[in-house]
């Protein structure tokens, strides 16, 4: 069932004229309760606050039709991460909307609950928003439907979250599933029979365009399918996945789908033996940056999260400003990879090496300190 959100559930938003209707009262009066100005009695406001609460007229839509018509502000809805990829968009829009002279007003969300994205769109209603940014990166829907959303500001969309319906709804940052298979076509490129796939967590709609990047261009190519090996996003994860994959003598090429797994993969590849890219070879997703400084530095997919912020935002603020005009068309976002190091052709022979783990010894180079089993991811 629909969600009413915004200035009522129904198919027109209530004005200042249907509250006055059903409150007995002149237009007139509606302005002067909702400015709060004096000489109004106390049982007409009652009846004007009631009626506009049973209507969904919001007090600030009327403070804003009372102005200018805006408040110049755009409201974001996100989850409250630092993992790197929604904290490195929210930064970019945060950037887009301060040169744009629109005031910003964030309201996070929580990983786990479903009617967080509707309930942080009725807060930013309730300041009365001129657009709002949906940058919601997690399904949280777990028998798969989700609510709808209704509302009467522009909408720009980050990703897949529930259905919209609004005045304009704008879509960007698509393209991740093609920025993963240019990243499994480097690989395939370079000589590698197939790649196996290091995946992020499936709730994640990023995750899921990454996965589907990579089986795509394997099936494209007719190369085999290796079954998915998962992880959390963190480095700690992708070190326990490679420990998995270095007793695998087939494995030459691995995508992860972030780079701190990336990095945790490489280690411990590194610590059975498997050089990387001598044995294996490894390419990440986003270019944290650290990836750049890493033994090897990692090839990597570099995301453009300022193009992306950039262009919706450019959209979205035209809707705002010119509510019936067409909208803006989208930009096609780059697809910046970025190849250092980790990355070979694939070794004379698919055996697994001889040579077992690199222990300390005298003269010889001491390992690293262990890698933390636990510990909150910091990529995305």
């Amino acid at each position: 069932m629909a969600r009413g959100t915004g200035r009522g559930a129904g198919s027109f938003a209530p004005r200042s004229v249907d509250v006055a209707r059903l409150a007995g009262v002149s237009q007139k009066t509606v302005s002067r309760v909702f400015n709060d100005e004096p000489y109004v009695s106390a049982d007409v406001r009652r009846r004007v606050l009631d009626a506009a609460e049973q209507l969904g007229y919001r007090l600030n839509n009327a403070a804003r039709a009372l102005a200018s018509g805006r408040t110049r502000s755009i409201g974001v809805v996100t989850l409250g991460t630092a993992l790197y990829g929604p904290a490195s968009l929210l930064m970019g829009v945060e950037r887009v909307v301060r040169d744009t002279g629109y005031a910003l007003r964030v309201v996070n969300t929580v990983e786990g609950d479903p009617a967080g994205v509707a309930g942080a769109v009725d807060s930013l209603l309730d300041q009365g928003v001129d657009g709002i940014v949906i940058s919601e990166p997690i399904d949280e829907q777990t028998d798969g439907t989700a609510p709808s959303l209704r509302l009467d500001v522009p909408v720009l969309v980050f990703g897949a979250p529930p259905p919209v319906t609004a005045p304009t709804v704008l879509t960007a940052g698509h393209g991740v599933d093609l920025m993963a298979r240019t990243a499994t076509e480097h690989l395939l490129d370079l000589g590698h029979m197939t790649v196996h796939h290091l995946a992020g967590p499936q709730r994640w709609y990023a995750a899921r365009d990454r996965l589907e990047g990579w089986r795509t261009a394997l099936t494209a190519q007719g190369r085999e399918v290796p079954a998915v090996v998962g992880g959390d996003w963190s480095a700690a994860s992708g070190y326990r996945v490679g420990r998995e994959l270095a007793e695998d003598g087939g494995v030459t090429a691995v995508f992860a789908a972030n780079d701190d797994m990336a990095i945790g993969l490489i280690r411990a590849l590194d610590e059975a033996g498997r050089r990387v890219p001598g044995d294996v070879s490894v390419v990440g997703f986003d270019d944290i940056p650290v990836a750049a400084y890493v033994t090897p530095p990692l090839t990597t997919v570099r995301q453009p999260f300022d193009a992306v912020a950039q262009d919706g935002l450019k959209r979205l603020v035209h809707a705002i400003e010119n509510p019936k005009a067409e909208p803006l068309a989208p930009s096609g976002p780059p697809v910046d990879l970025v190849v250092r190091a980790s990355t070979a052709p694939p070794p004379p022979s698919r055996k697994t090496r001889t040579r077992g783990p690199r222990t300390a010894s005298r003269g010889a180079r001491t390992s690293r300190p262990p890698l933390a089993r636990e510990g909150p991811s910091t990529g995305h």
